[in-house]
């Protein structure tokens, strides 16, 4: 079968829109490696249409990730408020809560957790990657999710349950918030060189290029 050289060459040098660019920091973390689920979850992510840009599999280390939950007082206290309020809403007792030793406590939680065992770091690439990531994970507090979200799927964890053994969110997967801590993210995990995006996956010809479906 012989094809048009025009059509290869505009195929394999299609123009993606800077739009269909951004980017979101994932990781896969050690209890979904333990529980062996890893290619089902990212199934889910490669069926939304997403590209995988970069992916390895390590172990941690705790200044890696402490660079990675940051060590900065107005972050730790936000995200001790934002606990305060959950615990407000369970009927809690938050008398003496003190927001900011309560995001220190997070923040170790966390790291102990993402350093227990091996992890899968993971670059996702594509149009409205950040929101449609997260909004396929679901809910931070796993049995709060909605029906059909990776964490309500596979997980019963809760914010109560994990204060009352005194340990971390099981959340399953870290991804970006937003398109700045994306990028600083991104840094932490991964050279410049390992971001494998010079390639064109089906999605991208059949979403970005003008000209496709044309005859």
């Amino acid at each position: 079968m012989r094809y048009n050289s025009e059509i290869i060459y505009q195929y394999k040098y299609m123009q993606v829109p800077d739009i269909a660019k951004e980017r979101s920091l994932l990781l896969i973390k050690p209890d979904v490696l333990q529980r062996q689920i890893v290619g089902e979850i990212l199934t889910r992510f490669e069926r939304k249409g997403f590209k995988i840009i970069a992916m390895k599999m390590l172990n941690a280390t705790k200044e890696q990730v402490g660079e990675h939950y940051i060590d900065d007082k107005d972050y730790l206290i936000e995200v001790g408020e934002k606990a305060k309020k959950g615990a407000k809403a369970r009927g809690e007792d938050i008398s003496d809560w003190n927001s900011l030793e309560r995001g220190e406590i997070i923040r170790q939680r966390n790291i102990d957790y993402l350093t227990c065992g091996p992890i899968v770091a993971m670059v996702l690439e594509g149009f409205g990657v950040i929101k449609g990531v997260r909004k396929i994970l679901g809910n931070t507090s796993p049995a709060s999710g909605d029906v059909g979200t990776i964490r309500d799927d596979y997980s019963l964890d809760t914010y109560q349950l994990a204060d009352y053994v005194s340990r971390s969110t099981r959340t399953m997967i870290h991804a970006s918030d937003s398109v700045e801590n994306a990028s600083r993210e991104i840094e932490i995990w991964f050279n410049e060189s390992e971001l494998c995006d010079d390639y064109e996956t089906a999605v991208e010809k059949i979403f970005y290029d003008k000209g496709w479906g044309e005859s």
